[in-house]
């Protein structure tokens, strides 16, 4: 990957389907309320979202949500987004999803996908997946992510998935206050860990964090940059200007609308450049930042 070349890295989309097996439509309920949260049901390929950033003059980082415990839903194959990204190493980055409930027999196949398919970090989602990131059972596949000083990225603060589905369809937003990862980064000190999103209503939670515990970045994806806490943009703009990276939630959110927001949303000018590529060049080990 040619850093040089690029506008920007987002360091937070998804895979919304898989071109290897039918989309699982196991509770229709969960797709519909999440169209209406987020006003789009449009789910592009893998191939699509690639020739899209590309397009851009950006990479991006591409994951799916393993939450086959908590709800029932077959995952898209992790080996077919690290495939994708073999194949596009120009713009493309593979993170890995494993379920933590699936203990060692999930540390086993992180070790596998980072031997064999060269994923370079991995997502969790503790809303969706039904757990206290800081709980042990967990650790299993942490130790071995740790072990490669790979990022690991949370989701935090509320979660579109389930929002407005008969009792948040079981999905608990407790999980997903940041303050249950300062456990994490205490005990993983040289992994990055990164806290997705405005982490409405944790905002302070999340900021605290990253500014105690030097492994700890924040994600801007999943809102508007207009959007944004006033404390959010001003701890981006001193303390934490070198741990905050550009994310949108593609294909919730299109680069191009985050972008055109983000000019306006109170980053200095001279921040801007570390926010959109230049941090994620360093905590991803891409290379030096000209």
């Amino acid at each position: 990957m040619n850093t040089n070349d690029l506008i920007a890295i987002d360091v937070h989309t998804h895979a919304e389907v898989s071109c290897r097996q039918p989309h699982d439509d196991y509770r229709p309920e969960f797709d519909e309320a999440f169209a209406r949260y987020f006003k789009s049901d449009h789910r592009p390929t893998i191939q699509e979202t690639v020739a899209y950033y590309r397009e851009l003059k950006m990479a991006f980082i591409m994951f799916t949500i393993d939450s086959e415990h908590e709800t029932g839903r077959r995952r898209i194959p992790n080996e077919e987004i690290a495939e994708a990204a073999i194949e596009n190493p120009d713009v493309m980055i593979a993170f890995a999803s494993i379920d933590p409930h699936k203990g060692r027999m999930g540390a086993r196949e992180a070790r596998r996908l980072i031997e064999e398919f060269g994923v370079k970090g991995f997502k969790f989602h503790p809303t969706v997946q039904g757990f206290y990131p800081n709980d042990r059972m967990a650790y299993h596949l942490y130790e071995v992510i740790a072990e490669y000083k790979l990022p690991m990225l949370f989701h935090s603060g509320h979660s579109g998935f389930g929002s407005g589905v008969r009792g948040g369809g079981g999905l608990r937003l407790e999980y997903s206050n940041p303050i249950h990862l300062d456990d994490v980064a205490i005990d993983f000190p040289d992994a990055p860990i990164i806290i997705a999103h405005p982490s409405w209503p944790w905002q302070d939670e999340a900021l605290s964090v990253a500014m105690h515990k030097p492994n700890v970045y924040i994600d801007l994806s999943g809102w508007s940059p207009k959007y944004f806490p006033p404390q959010l943009v001003q701890y981006a703009n001193t303390q934490l200007k070198h741990r905050i990276l550009f994310g949108t939630d593609f294909p919730l959110i299109t680069p191009e609308r985050w972008l055109k927001d983000f000019e306006n949303a109170g980053f200095k000018e001279e921040v801007k450049p570390l926010i959109l590529k230049e941090n994620a060049i360093r905590m991803l080990g891409l290379g030096t930042v000209s």
